[in-house]
């Protein structure tokens, strides 16, 4: 790390809910039935793209920021062709960890909140160990 994030910086990513991003999207066979509205995984993956945004500035070549601990609350839903944001707060460094205040609104006000931590790694490394869990021919 070449220089130190601040307490309290933030970075947010904005998306449209579409009808791929929504929770009826999952539904694998005829019998499941889901909301058209955002799906949790796609919230909590804008939260962690704002956190990554935080830490690009910090990664030296060959490095990427990966998820490391995920605690939200997905407590409101945005329906398909809503507006939505989530915003990372950074709030401390825990080496190997770097923690951050997470929350997502849209037009109506709160959708998600929680707390999320990521790590700067190796890609080399993480690719090594990822290549390990898949069976060779």
């Amino acid at each position: 790390m070449h220089k130190e994030l601040a307490a309290g910086q933030t970075a947010s990513v904005e998306n449209v809910v579409t009808a791929t991003r929504s929770a009826s999207a999952f539904a694998a066979d005829p019998n499941e039935k889901f909301p058209e509205v955002l799906a949790t995984p796609f919230l909590i993956a804008d939260m962690e793209r704002a956190c990554a945004r935080l830490l690009e500035p910090f990664l030296s070549e060959g490095e990427l920021s990966v998820g490391a601990h995920i605690d939200v609350r997905h407590i409101a839903p945005t329906g398909v062709g809503g507006r939505y944001r989530a915003t990372a707060r950074f709030v401390d460094e825990k080496p190997p960890l770097f923690w951050f205040d997470v929350v997502a609104e849209d037009d109506v006000g709160v959708i998600g909140k929680g707390r999320i931590a990521r790590a700067i790694v190796s890609e080399a490394a993480i690719m090594a160990r990822g290549a390990q869990a898949v069976p060779r021919a």
